[in-house]
């Protein structure tokens, strides 16, 4: 079996007294879309922000590219969008792609297709030379998606990509993602709208800080009797609540 692209090996990580993340384990193999969900406060970021060498552990082993994590040679093969929009407000949005475009090391003419590219897939083509200081919350988070989409990373972490943004969107947007998981890319995606579940190839359900399922939407489904993921992660949490009642 090939070596997966990444995979995190028992991590514990506390802040404090806080138990964020409890002995979690899985491995991610090449060329699939990944969907970390989860509610709020379920540590699905701070598995990214480990992944990503941005959060050190008490315990266990995060690798990507089977190389142990923090290794800053690596982030140039990572396409990363955080919770938290990155963007210069002063500048304008073209203006931030090429800077972004120039910090991964993409050519100014590979940039300048990528640019046009992306920027139609977010539908962001006709506010392009706006200053980003005028942009809506919901534009924000659709420049901050482009911009991790530039340059040529072989896996894209993409923490809550489509929130605030529009069905319509949200449908081309994913529409792009499984172009690029065909294409060989390999996708995290944390998220806590459940439909978008199933548009996953695997699910990672995250509770309390604990993996407490790990398979195809498919396959899940068919375990735990459900027709959504949404109904087998509300199944699965009222059984780990259950599990935790009779310790």
């Amino acid at each position: 079996m090939a070596k997966p692209i990444i995979s995190m090996k028992n991590i514990v990580k506390k802040f404090g007294d806080q138990t964020v993340l409890n002995h979690v384990n899985f491995d991610i193999a090449e060329g699939k879309i990944i969907g970390l969900i989860g509610p709020s406060g379920a540590g699905k970021s701070t598995i990214i922000k480990i992944i990503l060498g941005m959060e050190k552990t008490q315990d266990g082993t995060a690798t990507v590219f089977g190389q142990v994590m923090p290794n800053r040679q690596l982030l140039s093969r990572i396409g990363y969008m955080a919770q938290t929009d990155a963007l210069y407000d002063a500048l304008s949005a073209r203006e931030n792609l090429k800077f972004y475009a120039d910090m991964k090391g993409v050519s100014a003419e590979n940039a300048k297709a990528q640019i046009e590219h992306i920027t139609k897939v977010v539908d962001l083509t006709d506010d392009l030379d706006k200053r980003v200081s005028g942009y809506s919350g919901g534009m924000k988070r659709r420049l901050s998606l482009a911009i991790a989409l530039l340059g040529d990373g072989e896996v894209l972490i993409l923490d809550e990509p489509t929130v605030g943004i529009d069905p319509a969107l949200r449908r081309k947007i994913w529409d792009e993602l499984h172009s690029l998981r065909d294409a060989g890319k390999t996708i995290l995606v944390t998220t806590h709208v459940m439909d978008e579940a199933e548009l996953v190839d695997d699910v990672a359900l995250i509770l309390g800080g604990k993996l407490i399922a790990y398979d195809t939407p498919a396959n899940l489904k068919a375990e735990y009797n459900e027709d959504t993921v949404e109904n087998v992660f509300l199944k699965a949490e009222d059984n780990d609540e259950k599990n935790m009642g009779n310790r």
